[in-house]
């Protein structure tokens, strides 16, 4: 992708490679960021210290044969999951770099049951981190990505650190989201309100660096992920949906689909903001009673503000995911991710269900 402008200073040559520096640091990124639209330099701070907690927790998977803690924990999460050690390591890493911050007040983890409370007083200003340390743990065995996921809210009023519900914040409130995934590159992608843009750590200089501004999602696609093991446990609409996608074009889309699955949702989204899709982990018969699979605040959260950022759609299929009061702080949702015009047509599959009236998903 072409960098604008401001990001494009004149390639130096190596043979035939471009030279690292034709891509700014995410420092540099980041305090353009500041100039242009105002970002807060602890904000800019913060990011960086999570950046940082990216590179060590890639540093750990990629040596962790070698220090023996690819395996399991021994313990359980609150979601009743079994914990790999780098579960537990990369939580460890997160919350100490977010400490750097003086004005993080609390911390929201998927590895911790209760809020982690860095301030007595939080105040107008503080931030709240949220964070699922290490997405698709379950991978880590047979050598597939996996990833980070965060977000950040920053109060509007002071809250009350003796109550943990003080957190439960709306998605529409965040004003940084973001990812990094561990695979044969570790990539970082991050929005603070204006679009997605993409860096890649530069192994040779130990700096994440721009490699992708302005990330968008094309409105339609003929690619989506979900995990067809499900079939049976889907609602309608679903498996609606599904069916038409693998019907190919003798069926009534009139083209072929591909179908992804990593069970990292991490991957699957960081494909569709490249590539364009769908991601799908709808609510079924057996995740109905936890209200879904997904976790809301650190998981559908940070990815929905991204995938908005990135001119896509994110919803449960019936609401919008950033408008969702949390009611709890490991809250479970449906969610359906990406091109736009594919997931206006879920929705409209919904409503239909709901009201049996068809409707033409085209308008």
């Amino acid at each position: 992708m072409t960098l604008p402008m401001a990001y494009a200073p004149r390639p130096t040559f190596q043979g035939n490679r471009a030279m690292p520096h034709t891509h700014p640091t995410l420092r540099q990124f980041l305090l353009n960021e500041y100039r242009t639209h105002g970002t807060e330099k602890d904000l800019v701070f913060l990011l960086e210290d999570i950046a940082t907690a990216c590179r060590v927790i890639s540093s750990r998977i990629r040596n962790g044969s070698f220090e023996g803690e690819l395996g399991s924990a021994g313990s359980t999460n609150i979601q009743g999951e079994t914990q790999k050690q780098l579960d537990v390591i990369a939580n460890d890493e997160f919350e100490s770099h977010c400490r750097n911050c003086s004005r993080v007040a609390a911390l929201v983890s998927e590895e911790v049951e209760e809020v982690t409370w860095l301030k007595q007083r939080p105040v107008a200003g503080d931030y709240v981190v949220y964070f699922d340390p290490l997405d698709g743990s379950s991978n880590l065995d047979v050598n597939l990505s996996v990833g980070s996921i965060f977000s950040i809210v920053q109060l509007a009023e002071a809250i009350d650190a003796t109550d943990d519900r003080s957190v439960l914040l709306p998605g529409s409130e965040q004003i940084c989201a973001g990812y990094a995934v561990y695979g044969p590159a570790t990539s970082f992608v991050i929005t603070t309100g204006y679009g997605v843009h993409g860096f890649t750590n530069h192994l040779g200089h130990g700096e994440f660096r721009l490699v992708s501004h302005g990330m968008t999602i094309p409105e339609e696609t003929e690619e989506f992920a979900i995990n067809a093991s499900r079939h049976t446990r889907w609602d309608p609409p679903i498996r609606r949906y599904f069916d038409e996608c693998v019907a190919g074009s003798n069926g009534p889309r009139g083209k072929s689909f591909n179908m992804r699955w990593t069970a990292s949702m991490v991957l699957d989204i960081h494909r569709i903001l490249t590539r364009g899709g769908v991601f799908l982990y709808p609510v079924d018969s057996a995740n109905r009673a936890q209200g879904g699979k997904l976790r809301l605040l650190y998981e559908a959260n940070p990815m929905a503000m991204l995938i908005e950022q990135a001119g896509g759609r994110a919803t449960t299929g019936r609401e919008r995911i950033l408008e969702i009061q949390p009611e709890s702080s490991h809250e479970r949702v449906p969610v359906i991710f990406g091109s736009k015009a594919e997931v206006e047509r879920i929705e409209c599959y919904f409503r239909e269900d709901a009201s049996g009236q068809a409707e033409d998903p085209a308008t």
